[in-house]
């Protein structure tokens, strides 16, 4: 995901998006630590996508 992508959308979409995220960033955790992650990468993409999605919303605001 790109941020290009996110500039276009409205809060609300942004929102959405950053709460299905949380989820899936939980999910990944929860599969770590029960050895069932095969690509921790997964983590680390999540993590910067829910940051890019917190910039938007916060451009988005002003």
């Amino acid at each position: 995901m790109k941020y290009s992508d996110l500039a276009d959308k409205t809060v609300h979409e942004l929102e959405a998006m950053l709460k299905e995220k949380k989820t899936e960033l939980f999910t990944l955790k929860i599969k770590k630590q029960m050895m069932q992650l095969q690509n921790t990468s997964e983590l680390k993409v999540a993590k910067k996508d829910i940051a890019r999605i917190n910039t938007a919303i916060t451009a988005a605001a002003k």
